[in-house]
C-alpha cells in the first residue's frame, strides 16, 4: 500500500529547488565553463568574480577550488537591520518585512524621474514560449558591485529563499562569512520572530473563510510557507468542518421553524 503524498513541497524539495540560486564567487584556480540544462556557466578566471548557482559553489567551495562571496543581505548589519525593522517598527509588527524589489517594479513614493530597478526583460523557452523569471531564478543572492555598495539608498530585504541560502552558506562556506557565529544567531533570531507571526495570522483565517477572502503572506519566504502549510491545511479544515456543522445546524433550525409554523397555520384552518 502506497502512502498519500504530502500536499505542496516538502522542506527537502524546497531546499533543494533553493540550489539553483546565482550566487558570487572567487577562483582560485582556472576553469572552463560547464553547459548545464540551465545554460552555460561562466569561465573561472582568477581572480575576476564569476556567478554560479549555489549548488556548483559549494561543490567547488569543497574542493577548495572557489570562495563564495556572501550576499548583502547576509552581512550582520542587514540582518540587525531587518531584525530591528520585524521587531520595531509599528507597521510590521504583525506582517513581514517586504521582499526585494523585483526588476521594473517601483514602491509607492518611488521618484517617477528615478528608475530603481531595470526593466523586467521577458524570456523565451525552446518552443518560443514568452514568460518572466522569478526565484531562484532572479540575482537576489549574488554580492553587490563597488558601486552597488557604495549606493546608501540599497534596499536591505530577505529574498525567497533567504533561509535556505543562509544555512547551507553557513555549513559550507562559514569562513567566507562575516562573523558567521553572529550570523547564525541573528537568522535564528529572525525566524523566530517571523515563524511567530506566521502563527498569528492563523487568527485571521476564521474571519477570512467568512467573509470569502484571503490572508497575505506577502514577504513570506519558501521554506517558512512549507513549514507551516501542514498546520495551517490542518486549521483551514478544522474551520471547514465547523462551518459546515454550522450551517447544517441551521438548515435543522430553519427546517424546524417552517414545520412548527405549517403546524400552526393548519390548527387556524381546522378553527375555521
Amino acid at each position: 500500500m502506497a502512502f498519500p503524498l504530502q500536499r505542496g513541497l516538502t522542506p527537502q524539495e524546497i531546499e533543494f529547488l533553493s540550489e539553483m540560486e546565482m550566487v558570487t564567487v572567487i577562483p582560485r584556480q582556472r576553469l572552463e565553463g560547464l553547459e548545464l540544462l540551465s545554460g552555460p556557466t561562466e569561465k573561472l578566471l582568477p581572480p575576476q568574480r564569476a556567478t554560479l548557482p549555489l549548488w556548483l559553489a559549494i561543490l567547488l567551495k569543497r574542493q577548495r577550488r572557489v570562495n563564495i562571496v556572501p550576499p548583502h543581505w547576509l552581512h550582520p548589519e542587514c540582518l540587525q537591520v531587518i531584525l530591528q525593522f520585524e521587531t520595531e517598527t509599528k507597521e510590521y509588527t504583525d506582517t513581514f518585512s517586504p521582499p526585494p524589489q523585483l526588476p521594473g517594479q517601483r514602491r509607492a513614493g518611488d521618484d517617477s524621474r528615478r528608475q530603481s530597478a531595470a526593466p523586467l526583460r521577458p524570456k523565451y523557452t525552446l518552443d518560443g514560449q514568452r514568460y518572466y523569471p522569478t526565484p531562484p531564478f532572479l540575482p537576489q543572492n549574488t554580492a553587490l558591485t563597488p558601486s552597488e555598495a557604495s549606493d546608501l539608498e540599497r534596499e536591505i530585504a530577505l529574498p525567497y529563499h533567504w533561509l535556505e541560502v543562509g544555512n547551507m552558506l553557513l555549513d559550507a562556506a562559514s569562513d567566507d562569512l562575516t562573523e558567521p557565529d553572529q550570523v547564525r544567531r541573528l537568522l535564528k533570531d529572525l525566524r523566530e520572530v517571523r515563524m511567530s507571526k506566521m502563527r498569528k495570522r492563523v487568527d485571521a483565517l476564521d474571519a477570512a473563510a467568512v467573509a470569502g477572502g484571503g490572508v497575505s503572506l506577502t514577504g513570506v519566504g519558501a521554506m517558512e510557507i512549507g513549514e507551516m502549510r501542514g498546520f495551517v491545511a490542518g486549521v483551514v479544515e478544522g474551520l471547514r468542518k465547523i462551518g459546515a456543522s454550522r450551517e447544517q445546524a441551521r438548515r435543522e433550525q430553519l427546517a424546524e421553524e417552517g414545520s412548527i409554523q405549517g403546524y400552526t397555520q393548519d390548527d387556524d384552518d381546522m378553527q375555521f
